[in-house]
C-alpha cells in the first residue's frame, strides 16, 4: 500500500505530460505565429520572425474599438455578477427556507447549460419582448453565466464562516453596517475579488452568447472569429489572440492564488 508522499510512477508522469503538452502547444503555436512573417498560411519552422504585426496591430482603430466594447461588457457585467451573486449566497448560505436547493440549482444552471442553448434562449426573450438588441442586451446574456462563479465563490466561503461571529458582533453593539464592514467583507473580500476576476475572463472572450445577443456592436472574440476567414489577416489576429489569452489567464491565475488556501478561513478574517 502506497503512503500519500509516494512517487508517482512513469507511465502518470507520461500521461500527465501528454495532457498537458495537448492542452497548452496550440497556444504556443498561436504565440509562435504572431511573429511570423508569412501572411497568409501557417508554415512550420516559421520562414522568419517579425515584429511588425504588432505595429499594425496597434495602428487599428477596430481593434482598439472591440477591445474598449469587450472591457465595458466585462466590466458591467462583473458588477452585476458581484450584487446578485453576493446576494443570492447569503441568502442560500444563511437562510433555511422552502426550495433552498432549487434555488441554488437554478443559479447554477447556466454555466452548465452549451452557450447556444443560453444564446437561443435570450434571443426568443429579447424578440418576444421586442427589447432591441444593444450593449445592454449582451450585458445581461453575460451576467446570466458571470452570476455563477461569484455565488459559487460566496456562497462556499459564507459556509466556512462561523455565524457565531455575526452574532458576536451584532452583540457588542455593530449595527448592520458594521458587521458587514469589520466581519464578513474581511472574510468574504478574497474570495469576491477571485469570483470578479473568473466572471470578467469570461465575459471578455465570450463568444457564443454575445452572436446572439449583440447588435451592431463588435467584440474582441468577434472581430477575431470575423477576421479569422480572411488570409491576410491571421497574423495580425494571433497578435490580438496573445493578447486575449494574457487577459484571460491573469486574472485566473490571480484567483486561484486568493482561493487555494480558502479552506483555512474558519472566522479569522484573511
Amino acid at each position: 500500500m502506497r503512503s500519500d508522499g509516494a512517487k508517482a510512477g512513469l507511465g502518470l508522469k507520461l500521461a500527465a505530460a501528454g495532457g498537458l503538452a495537448f492542452l497548452h502547444l496550440p497556444l504556443l503555436m498561436i504565440l509562435l505565429y504572431a511573429f511570423t512573417t508569412e501572411e497568409k498560411s501557417y508554415q512550420f519552422p516559421p520562414p522568419g520572425l517579425t515584429l511588425k504585426w504588432f505595429a499594425v496591430a496597434w495602428a487599428r482603430d477596430d481593434i482598439w474599438a472591440a477591445l474598449s466594447i469587450s472591457v465595458q461588457i466585462g466590466l458591467v457585467s462583473t458588477a452585476v455578477a458581484l450584487l446578485l451573486g453576493t446576494l443570492a449566497a447569503a441568502a442560500v448560505a444563511r437562510r433555511r427556507f422552502f426550495g433552498r436547493e432549487t434555488i441554488s440549482l437554478l443559479i447554477i444552471l447556466p454555466i452548465a447549460l452549451p452557450g447556444i442553448v443560453t444564446g437561443i434562449a435570450l434571443r426568443s426573450a429579447y424578440s418576444l419582448a421586442d427589447i432591441p438588441f444593444s450593449f445592454w442586451t449582451i450585458v445581461l446574456g453575460h451576467a446570466t453565466f458571470c452570476v455563477v462563479v461569484v455565488y459559487n465563490n460566496a456562497v462556499a466561503r459564507l459556509r466556512r464562516t462561523s455565524p457565531f461571529l455575526i452574532e458576536a458582533s451584532m452583540d457588542l453593539g455593530a449595527n448592520g453596517f458594521q458587521t458587514l464592514r469589520h466581519v464578513l467583507l474581511p472574510n468574504l473580500g478574497t474570495a469576491l475579488l477571485a469570483g470578479g476576476m473568473l466572471a470578467f475572463a469570461l465575459s471578455f472572450d465570450e463568444v457564443i452568447v454575445t452572436t446572439f445577443t449583440a447588435g451592431q456592436q463588435t467584440t474582441l472574440p468577434i472581430w477575431m472569429l470575423s477576421e479569422l476567414v480572411r488570409p491576410r489577416q491571421r497574423p495580425v489576429t494571433n497578435v490580438v489572440a496573445v493578447f486575449v489569452i494574457a487577459v484571460t489567464f491573469l486574472p485566473i491565475l490571480v484567483a486561484y492564488y486568493l482561493t487555494r488556501d480558502g479552506e483555512q478561513v474558519g472566522g479569522a478574517g484573511k
